[in-house]
């Protein structure tokens, strides 16, 4: 299995309910795609952050439904919806957890 881990940095005009919507599209690729095990968005709620205020993180069942993720259509509209609500950068992390170590 694969654990993917993203933190979203965005820009001052970004709203609370933006976010919310970018983690709620987020979190409904789990119906749209294959090899989604689980899936996690919200809203970051620490003085922690270092100025990334929301993170999402998806269990993949294999190496190649995560290559299979990033490219397809479904996730790429999320990234661009995020983009235009002002999205400014983005931090990752991918792992291998269970039998594959």
């Amino acid at each position: 299995m694969i654990q993917h881990i993203v933190l979203f940095k965005f820009n001052d005009q970004t709203t609370e309910e933006q976010k919310e919507e970018g983690a709620r599209r987020l979190r409904h690729l789990i119906h749209e795609l294959p090899g989604i095990l689980n899936i996690y968005a919200g809203q970051n709620y620490s003085t922690r952050g270092k100025g990334y205020s929301m993170a999402l993180t998806v269990l993949f069942r294999s190496e190649e439904d995560h290559q299979n993720y990033t490219p397809s259509k479904e996730h790429q509209a999320v990234v661009s919806y995020l983009k235009q609500i002002g999205l400014i950068d983005t931090l990752a992390i991918d792992f291998k957890i269970g039998s594959e170590q």
